[in-house]
Parts: C-alpha cells; structure tokens; sequence
C-alpha cells in the first residue's frame, strides 16, 4: 500500500468534494480517500500493484475533476492582477446588464434605441449579447455541473447550472416567440436572472478564495522559516546556492544573523541559535562541533559551518508541515455527518425544485411564476456553507496549533481533545526534563567510583533511555572514553546488559535483581536515596552488587501550575512510571498530582491504559514518544513531548514540538473553541437552508415575504460569508494559562 496526496483543481463546494471522494472510494484498488475541499487536495491510500499514479490521476479526471499532480507544498498567492481585472469587468458588465434589463420598471433613463416597448428587437439581442459574456465566465460551473450529474455526483455547480440553462431555455423561447409578433412576451425574459445568478457565484468564489487562503496562512508561515538561498563550501570556495541545489553531506555556512538552510551537524565554530519556532525556548542555544542544528534557526552571534544531513522534504520542517498538511486532509467525525447531509442534499433540492415548478403548473401560476420559482429554489439552496462549515474551522485550528507547536496528525483529535477527563502522565522525560544528574554513588565494591562509573557510561552510550544522558554528561565532563563493550542487551522495563573486561554487568532497577535472582540486601539504602527524590539505579558485575546509583532529574517548567489547571478544571491526573515509588511520590507531591502508579514496564503501561478506558474514563497519555509508544497507542489521544528531531518516528498522535506542557492546555482549548465554532457554523448553515427554501418555495407569499434567483444567488453568498468570518475567528484564540 503507498499513500499519495494529490493538488486537485476544479472543486468549488462540499458536494464537489463529497462527490469526488465517493467516486474515489469506489474504484478497484483504492483503500482510502479523503479529499479536503479548503486545502484542495486528495490524500489517496491506494494499492500499488493495481494501480499508480497515472490510474489515480484519470480516476479524478473522470470524476469531472484536473489533478495538478502531488501536493508539494501550500501555495498560497493570492488572486492574480488578471483574475481581479476580470472579476471588476464582469462586474461593470453585471450592472450594465440590471440597468437595461431593470432600468425602465423602476423610472431610470433608458436609451431609447434600447427601450424594450419601442425597440424590442434591440433590447433583447443586448440582453443575449451580455448573457452570452456571461455564460463564457461561468463556464467552467456549467461544465462541472454537468459532469457531476453524469457521474451521479450533483453538485452546487449542478443546481446553479440547471437553474442557469432553465432561464435561458426559457428567455430564448419567449425571444423567438416575440419574433413571431407576440411582443407582449418581451417583458418575459429572464436574461438578467441566468446572468447574475453566475455573476453572484463568481463573487462568492472569489471572496472564498481569499478567505481560504487566510485559513492556510498559519500553515504557510512555516514554509516560509528556511531561507530562499545559503552559502555552501566547495573545495574551499564559498559558493551562493538555492536550496534546492544543497546535498546530503554539503558544507553549508552561517554568519550572525543568517538562518539555518537544512538540518546538519555542526564541524566547525560555536554559536547560539534560536530554535523557538519549534522547541518554544526564546533563551538562545548554544551550539558547537557535535551538535545538530535544524533548518530554520537564526544564527545570533557566531559563525558556523555544518554538515547537511537532512535537506528538503527530510528535514524537520519539511515533516512538520508535511504532518500538518496531513492532518488538514483527515475528517472528524462531525465533518464526515456534514458530508453524508451535503451528499443526499442535493438530489433532495432537485426533487423539490422539480415538485415546485409542477405545483406551480398544476395551481395555475403561469409557466413564468413557475421557472423563477424552479431557478429560485435550486439557487438558494446551493449547499456551500454547509460544506465549508466543518472543514474551513479545521483548517483555521491546525494552523493555530501548527504556529503553537502543537502538531496535530489527524484531525478527529481536535475534535476528542475537549472529551479527555484523565491524562496519564509519564514521568521521565515528560513531566521531567529527563535532563538527569548523578546526584549519589554508594560503591560496595572494590572499583574506584569514577572507574564505576565509566563502565556504567560506557554502556548507557547504547541506550536511548534519559538515564543514561546522566552517564555520558558524566563521561564528557570527566573527559573518559567510553570502555569497550560486547553483548549489548536493552531489558526492556528492566535495564541494560553488557560484557566490559570480560565481566558481566548489568545495570538497571530494583526489578532487575529479581530477575536474575541476585538477592537485595540493600533495600534501606534505596529507601534514603528515594526520600531524597532519586531515581535509582543498580550496578551489578558478575552477579554481584556493586553499587546503588542515585539519579536526580529536573521538573518541566509549568508542571505544577499546568496540573493545578488540569485539576481545577476535572481532569483527572495520573503518573505512569517505571520509576520506583518513592522517588515518583515525591516528584508527584511537588506538582500536584495525587494517583501515582509506579514500578510498571512499558506492556503494563499500556494495559493500564486500557484498564482506565473500561472505566469509561477518556484518556490522554503524555510521553517521550518512542519509549512510551505502547501506551501511546492505547490511550484515546496519545500525546509525545519530543525535540522536533525525531518526529518521523514518532508514533504518538500529537506531537508536542516545544518542551512545554502548556502545549496540553492549548490543545484542549482549541479543541472546545474549534468544536463550539464548528457547531455554529452547522446550525446557521441548516438554519439559512431551512428558511430560505421554503421562502423561495413562496409558502410565505401570503405574509409578503418572496426572492427571485437574484436576491437567492446573493443571499446564497452572503451565508458562505458568514460561515467562513465565523471559522476565522478562531485565530484569535487566547492561548494562556
């Protein structure tokens, strides 16, 4: 199975991309497909032993639909000068066209050689004329339209063209027949009514386009992060390159003030970077030979030369905004009702429309009164605020989460994160910094301390585990090298196994010795060290205690208030740790949290989690993303506090890029704002629709209440308006404590 996303031209409403996501989904090798009418695209999980690209590419060419090929990146260019050059004609043309059509029933001074009473002849061939001009505009509705009914998709473009082609039938008979002498016919036409419901949707679109373009601005901004160029080193000679010509294993340079290009690793100078875009710390970071820097940095004071090691759509922004784009192409649930209402929507309106024009027949209105009330009822009831409701919000909040470093893989999760009611917490690297210290060594053996330590360092070198950071910041402190080692074992949940000199040694918690059944006599000693809120760690060489390690770590910034926030509010909070219980008590204590389950292994973390599920308990677990990946999985919101580094690997459903459990409270205060303004925009758009078709129906006559295809065309738009003014004010969210 591949997963492809495609740039999709040609989609104007919800039923567009209803229509083309069904078509999609039927087809032979395609497992899954979600198309996402705000950003424009298709994310296709297909089969590739049936099919490739080109299949997928004809599938959506089929459909009535122009695939522009895969999704690269969000463009985001606003309308062109020749688009609004056209747009402000045809508006000049639409005004034109309501004077000479309007202008005499209302007293206004009409040409005489265009007088519908004394020159006839002329008036409507003017009328024809400019209606013609308009039916090349909106061309591109009627062949949508038509297409989509060929496919058994309508759509909005089918009512509007219906509509369109039914004033025009219509107007040109009655042409012909004032022709044929009977001029009292002439004030019959309904020229105007075929242009200006196509001049309204143009306008709708337009206004559209750049409020949808509004909607990605967030997203966008993070393509904007890396520069346009960088200066590389080749064979001793600076060189000015794009991006696009930088390679794996490059020698880029930065100077004060420049940004990073791609994502390397520093051979050469010292500088501070700011890296807030993703990790949120505005305090610079120093760097020197070693360390890794991420494209999109600002280089504050040194220069440096690093090595590319992962450029273009590798590197941690390209996956950032790759995760987001993603995200923005899922359904929440709430969206996939809207869908499933849009999709029946139209035929419903057909039929109505259908049954309106024969009433009117049938009670004896007229076949004028019957066609405008036909085009009415088919115009007014254009489903785009319905469509654009669910989809524009989301958009809005994956942005506002995306520029908050919160990333968001799947959009059903902002939909979730305002049901959590517990959040499990691991504590280590999470709750934590995992940035560990050796606060304590009680060596029962004959080896000096330092010579310990340098063989529990050089076995913690192999492990990913934030223990073991203590162990080699100790190494590089010291200047040791690590020793060499043989028969490297990780025990998950346990420790560390390795040969160092030809002795056995294994290194880990409490559980360990259990394990290999090595006896404790040095339970007391453990019992001090955790009071003092250590985590602890055993050294044994063959089989033998040797020492007992204490690990101090440093809790999170916010920890405490975010915990208070999280209580204050009814969510539950729980620690999950493999750490002994003591150690994590008091840890818990200082910040607020009162359930503490400890002493677990990563399996049991997990079953935890699934325990707290049957209790009907929604659940958020809160880890290091690749250790906890168990639990991750087993919790409704899997949240990873990671570095930004790493998030390809990253198994969990959210990732937090900054080193911020604020990021927690954010997430969930979108959430209830992205869910309460989806909501809105559901209620006024069923709301305009069940108003508005029984107006255009002309059930409130009697009261004096009535619209012609004009005032529906119009009133259409300004409810498309209003939905997408609503979605935008999520940008606008207070993120704070």
């Amino acid at each position: 199975m591949k997963k492809i996303i495609l740039a999709i031209d040609g989609m104007t409403c919800s039923a567009c991309s209803n229509g083309l996501e069904k078509y999609l989904n039927k087809q032979k090798g395609i497992k899954e497909a979600q198309v996402n009418l705000v950003m424009a695209n298709a994310s296709i999980e297909y089969d590739d032993s049936i099919l490739n690209v080109q299949d997928l590419e004809e599938f959506v060419k089929q459909a009535g639909f122009k695939s522009l090929g895969e999704f690269k990146e969000i463009k985001i260019e606003g309308k062109s000068k020749k688009e609004t050059i056209k747009f402000i004609i045809y508006t000049i043309l639409a005004i034109l066209l309501m004077y000479i059509s309007m202008g005499h029933m209302i007293n206004l001074p009409v040409p005489e050689f265009l007088n519908p009473h004394t020159n006839s002849t002329n008036y409507m061939i003017a009328l024809l004329i400019l209606t013609i001009s308009f039916l090349w505009y909106g061309f591109d509705i009627l062949k949508n339209g038509y297409k989509n009914l060929i496919h058994r998709t309508p759509n909005m473009d089918t009512l509007v063209g219906i509509g369109v082609l039914a004033s025009l039938s219509y107007s040109l008979y009655n042409m012909f027949m004032v022709f044929q002498g009977n001029h009292h016919l002439v004030m019959n036409l309904y020229f105007e009514s075929a242009a200006i419901v196509i001049y309204f949707i143009k306008l709708g679109r337009y206004l559209d386009g750049i409020s949808k373009d509004k909607t990605k601005e967030a997203i966008g901004e993070l393509v904007k992060i890396t520069p346009d160029s960088a200066v590389i080193k080749l064979n001793g000679v600076e060189k000015t390159v794009t991006l696009d010509e930088i390679k794996k294993g490059d020698i880029v340079i930065a100077r004060p003030g420049e940004k990073i290009a791609v994502d390397g690793k520093i051979i050469f100078g010292k500088a501070h970077l700011d890296e807030s875009f993703i990790t949120g710390e505005s305090k610079p970071a120093i760097k020197e030979i070693g360390s890794t820097v991420l494209a999109g940095s600002i280089n504050y004071d040194g220069y440096i030369e690093y090595e590319a090691e992962r450029i273009g759509r590798d590197s941690s922004i390209s996956e950032i905004v790759r995760l987001v784009v993603e995200a923005a192409g899922t359904k929440a649930p709430i969206a996939k009702i809207a869908d499933k209402v849009s999709g029946v929507f139209v035929p419903v309106v057909i039929i109505i429309a259908i049954l309106t024009f024969i009433m009117y027949l049938v009670l004896g209105q007229g076949i004028d009164m019957a066609i405008t009330t036909f085009v009415t009822v088919l115009v007014v009831a254009c489903p785009c605020s319905l469509g654009l409701a669910t989809p524009l919000a989301i958009v809005v909040s994956e942005g506002l989460c995306a520029g908050n470093g919160i990333l968001v893989k799947k959009s059903e999760i902002l939909e979730n994160a305002e049901k959590i009611d517990t959040i499990v917490f691991d504590k280590t690297g999470t709750l934590t910094y995992g940035k560990l210290k050796i606060a304590k060594v009680i060596n029962y053996s004959d080896i000096e301390e330092e010579k310990l330590l340098q063989i529990v360092g050089s076995i913690e070198t192999k492990s990913t585990h934030p223990i073991g950071k203590a162990f080699t910041d100790y190494l590089e402190e010291k200047n040791l090298k690590p020793i060499e080692t043989a028969n490297f074992e990780n025990l998950s949940g346990l420790g560390l196994k390795a040969e160092v000199e030809g002795n056995e040694i294994l290194v880990g918690n409490s559980k360990l010795l259990a394990n290999y059944n090595i006896e404790n006599n040095y339970l007391e000693d453990e019992k001090s060290l955790s009071e003092n809120g250590n985590s602890i760690v055993y050294v044994v060489i063959n089989k033998k205690v040797s020492a007992i390690i204490g690990i101090n770590d440093i809790v999170r910034e916010n920890a405490k208030e975010v915990i208070s926030y999280l209580n204050k509010n009814k969510i539950e909070t729980i620690m999950l740790t493999g750490d002994n219980k003591e150690t994590a008590s008091i840890i818990a204590k200082n910040i607020g949290i009162t359930k503490v389950i400890a002493n677990v292994m990563p399996s049991q973390k997990a079953e935890t989690i699934k325990k707290l599920k049957e209790e009907n308990k929604f659940v958020m677990m809160c880890g290091d993303g690749i250790n906890d990946s168990p639990a991750l999985t087993s919790a409704d919101i899997g949240v990873s506090v990671n570095t930004g580094t790493d998030i390809a690997m990253d198994s969990s459903e959210v990732i937090l890029t900054r080193s911020d459990l604020e990021s927690i409270i954010n997430l969930i205060k979108i959430s209830k704002k992205t869910m309460r303004n989806i909501k809105q925009n559901l209620f006024w758009a069923f709301f305009y629709n069940f108003l508005m078709i029984p107006i255009a129906i002309g059930l409130f006559k009697p009261l004096g209440i009535s619209i012609n295809p004009m005032i529906a065309s119009l009133a259409m738009v300004l409810s498309s308006i209003t939905v997408i003014l609503n979605a935008l004010r999520l940008r606008r969210i207070k993120l704070t404590l």
